[in-house]
């Protein structure tokens, strides 16, 4: 059972994507100043050309 469980994870880290794209990060922080007061903006991200993923906040 733990030689499967080893074959598995070895699986698991070998196809993570170890020949492909790096991810790249990125992220961005804003402030804006209007006649409603100041505001603040934040976003994060990654990209390995293909995909990219993020978050705003």
């Amino acid at each position: 059972m733990k030689n499967i469980a080893l074959i598995l994870a070895f699986a698991a880290l070998a196809s993570c994507g170890a020949d492909g794209a790096p991810w790249t990060p990125s992220a961005n922080v804003g402030l804006s100043v209007g006649s409603g007061g100041v505001s603040t903006s934040t976003s994060v991200g990654a990209t390995n050309g293909t995909v990219s993923v993020g978050a705003n906040f």
